[in-house]
C-alpha cells in the first residue's frame, strides 16, 4: 500500500555505536565517561550484624599490610607463609611473635607429664619442689597445677611419706637432732602438718636423741685434741647445734665428751684429754 513503510530486514539494523542522535551528528560523538571507582572506605559492620565467630577471632595473616579480613582468609586458603606469619593479639590489636604464642594445652600437658616422671625417677619430690621444678618450664599455672594434682592423685606425690622417709635417713645418715630434720623438711617445701605426722610416725624419741648426740660428741673430740678446754667446747657445741640438737641435750654430751674418762685413739696413739 502507499504510503506503507515494509518491516525492515536483519540486515537493515545497524548496532547501537551506529546510530547517532541530532547531537551527535552535528557535534561528533560525545565522549563516554567510565564510572568513577568508589575510594570510600568500607563500612564497618556493627557487632549485631555479623556472626560472633568473625569479629571476636585474632587476625592472622602474612604481614603484607592487607585488610585484616584479607590477611584472615590468606591464611584460612593456605596462601600465607606459616613462618612469617604475623598475629595479632585479640585485646589489644598489637602484633606480636608467632613464637611467643602459647602452646596448645596438650603439648604443655605431655611435657610436664615427661618432666615430672623424669625428677622422680631420681629422688622422692615434694608437692613444692614439684610445682617449682614444672614452673621453670615455661607452663601455663593451670597446666602446672593439674599435673601436680594428678601426681598426689595417684600416689606418686605424698608428703607425708617423703617426710617420713627423711627423719629416719636425716637422723641415722647425717646425725642430725630433731630441729635440724625440722628445718631440713622446711627447706624442702613440707608443710609442718605433714612434718608433725612424721615425726610422730617415726620410732625415734628423746631417748634416742639423746644417745644420737652423745655418739656425735664423742667421735667429734677426738678431732679437737691439743684445744685447750675453752675452744673444745665451743667448737663441740657449734657442731652440735648446728646438727640441730636443742641447748639442754649439746650442754650435757659436751661436758660428757670433754669430762669423761680418757678415752684411747682407734690408732692407740694416746688418748684425748682437756685439762
Amino acid at each position: 500500500m502507499a504510503g506503507d513503510r515494509s518491516r525492515p530486514s536483519d540486515d537493515d539494523w545497524a548496532p547501537d555505536s551506529m546510530l547517532l542522535g541530532d547531537d551527535e551528528r552535528r557535534f561528533g560523538p560525545v565522549p563516554t565517561r567510565a564510572p568513577a571507582e568508589d575510594d570510600s572506605p568500607a563500612a564497618i559492620p556493627l557487632r549485631g550484624q555479623q556472626p560472633e565467630a568473625e569479629w571476636v577471632s585474632p587476625v592472622v595473616g602474612d604481614g603484607s599490610g592487607r585488610s585484616a579480613r584479607a590477611e584472615q582468609r590468606g591464611y584460612d586458603d593456605d596462601t600465607a607463609d606459616a613462618a612469617t606469619a604475623s598475629v595479632f593479639a585479640i585485646a589489644s590489636g598489637d602484633e606480636i611473635d608467632p613464637a611467643d604464642a602459647p602452646r596448645p594445652l596438650d603439648e604443655q600437658r605431655a611435657d610436664a607429664e615427661r618432666v615430672s616422671m623424669r625428677a622422680l625417677g631420681r629422688k622422692g619430690v615434694s608437692e613444692s619442689e614439684m610445682r617449682q621444678l614444672l614452673t621453670k618450664q615455661d607452663l601455663d599455672t593451670e597446666v602446672v597445677e593439674h599435673e601436680v594434682a594428678r601426681l598426689v592423685r595417684v600416689g606418686l606425690l605424698d608428703d607425708v611419706a617423703l617426710a617420713t622417709d627423711l627423719v629416719d635417713r636425716l637422723h641415722e645418715r647425717k646425725g642430725l637432732g630433731r630441729q635440724g630434720v625440722v628445718a631440713e623438711l622446711r627447706r624442702r617445701g613440707i608443710d609442718q602438718a605433714a612434718i608433725d605426722a612424721a615425726l610422730e610416725a617415726s620410732a625415734d624419741d628423746a631417748d634416742d636423741e639423746f644417745v644420737r648426740a652423745n655418739e656425735l660428741a664423742e667421735k667429734r673430740a677426738r678431732q679437737l685434741r691439743g684445744l685447750d678446754r675453752a675452744t673444745a667446747e665451743r667448737r663441740l657445741s657449734g657442731f652440735l647445734m648446728r646438727k640441730g640438737y636443742g641447748a639442754g641435750i649439746v650442754r650435757v654430751a659436751v661436758e660428757r665428751a670433754l669430762d669423761g674418762p680418757p678415752r684411747r685413739s682407734p690408732s692407740g696413739g694416746g688418748t684425748v684429754r682437756f685439762e
